[in-house]
């Protein structure tokens, strides 16, 4: 089994964030620059130094522009430079899926057609490098599961192209949709639209930290160096135990009878819950006392997440008590990885249940909103997203998609 890599997101997320990370947690700097030669692009150079971001030693990873490419650019003219490059074709598919990512959020939020955006923010040379650096970087480790913390979107106003902006800019929000985030620290800009759609493309789960025995920790330093902040992005590497494919973990099982509460409630509340850091949430019909019909809710969480959930429980149900046991699990690792179907794109969950196998199911979330968009069945987007990854799989026939 490969690789499980968490991003610690206190402070934001970057690109140049992630690269600096990667480099520190392990990455040999001279094969990622190797890698990016493959691109095919000329007028840069990548730069590694050491820094702090307040009490914290971090690895800086600057792009530095000789020449060339300095205007915006285009989603065709990047899509034409990923299929002239020589990097590996699992790697132009995810940049695509992040550019794609960028594209649909730039549009959305200035109101224009996906290939038509030009990306002001986000398209000139050294973001272009920072997004295929990173995801080479992830490659060169070998990382197959990638988790993430909730993201620290900053706070106040910036500058954009555009003007002066709210902080998450509309971009970094859009990207964030069914991302858990949250706003401290300095009043600026810690999470990036080139950061976010990374993040996206490559993170299978958000939310508290799971279970792991990390090999390595590394830490990327952003641009900024706020007095009394460490403005870094964390890392643990964790490599796979001698067990197998399955991991192991203990959470908390909590569980209440519910026979009086008005069953339009049941949505809103298991909603709550989710949003509290839930696993799972499940309601099963029982036959309780004096034959009375009732509903037994039962949800499992991390220990850390116990008090919001029983917040939840409390104040939205009529339960007066509830029971709790830690339970183990045997877990499969997951991971998304992004296909193209017609109007969007849709991430694939992956459990690898052996070295050679692997189960693959479409997000649903994501192809509902592409049929809401374009009117399409949903039943049709799904299947057309597993038709896309079968496809995929022809030339990577192994269970790692």
């Amino acid at each position: 089994m490969g690789v499980h890599l968490h991003f610690d997101c206190y402070s934001g997320i970057s690109g140049d964030m992630i690269l600096g990370a990667l480099v520190d947690v392990g990455v040999p700097f001279p094969d990622l620059v190797s890698g990016l030669k493959r691109l095919r692009l000329s007028g840069f150079k990548l730069r590694k130094r050491r820094v702090h971001r307040g009490a914290i030693h971090a690895t800086k990873v600057d792009v530095v522009i000789t020449s060339g490419l300095r205007k915006p650019l285009s989603l065709h003219r990047i899509h034409a430079i990923l299929s002239a490059s020589r990097i590996p074709d699992k790697i132009k598919q995810q940049s695509r899926s992040v550019f794609d990512r960028l594209a649909e959020a730039e549009g959305h939020a200035h109101r224009v057609a996906k290939n038509h955006v030009h990306f002001h923010e986000v398209g000139v040379l050294d973001s272009f490098v920072d997004i295929v650096g990173g995801l080479i970087g992830c490659d060169l480790l070998g990382v197959t599961r990638v988790t993430a913390s909730p993201v620290n979107v900053g706070a106040g106003m910036l500058q954009s192209a555009h003007g002066i902006l709210p902080v998450p800019g509309p971009a970094v929000a859009i990207l964030a949709k069914g991302i858990p985030i949250y706003s401290t620290g300095p009043l600026r800009e810690l999470a990036t639209p080139t950061g976010m759609a990374l993040l996206r493309t490559l993170t299978s789960e958000f939310g508290s930290m799971p279970v792991v025995t990390p090999t390595a920790i590394g830490y990327g330093a952003g641009d900024a160096d706020p007095d009394g902040w460490s403005n870094a992005l964390r890392v643990f590497l964790a490599r796979p135990s001698s067990r197998g494919a399955r991991e192991g973990d203990t959470v908390l099982q909590v569980e209440t009878n519910l026979d009086d509460v008005n069953p339009q409630t049941y949505e809103y509340v298991m909603e709550q819950l989710f949003a509290r850091g839930a696993l799972d949430v499940t309601l099963a019909p029982v036959i309780m006392k004096r034959g009375r019909p009732g509903i037994v809710l039962t949800c499992l969480a991390a220990p850390a997440q116990l008090d919001q959930i029983l917040d939840v429980l409390f104040k939205e149900t009529t339960a007066l008590g509830v029971r709790i046991r830690e339970v183990l699990r045997q877990i499969l690792p997951r991971r998304f990885i992004s296909v193209k179907v017609r109007g969007g794109i849709v991430r694939m969950k992956i459990a690898d249940v052996s070295a050679t196998t692997a189960k693959a199911a479409p997000e649903y979330l994501d192809c509902k909103r592409i049929a809401e968009r374009t009117g399409r069945p949903v039943k049709e987007v799904l299947e057309d997203a597993a038709l896309a990854y079968a496809k995929q799989r022809v030339t990577q026939p192994t269970g790692r998609g």
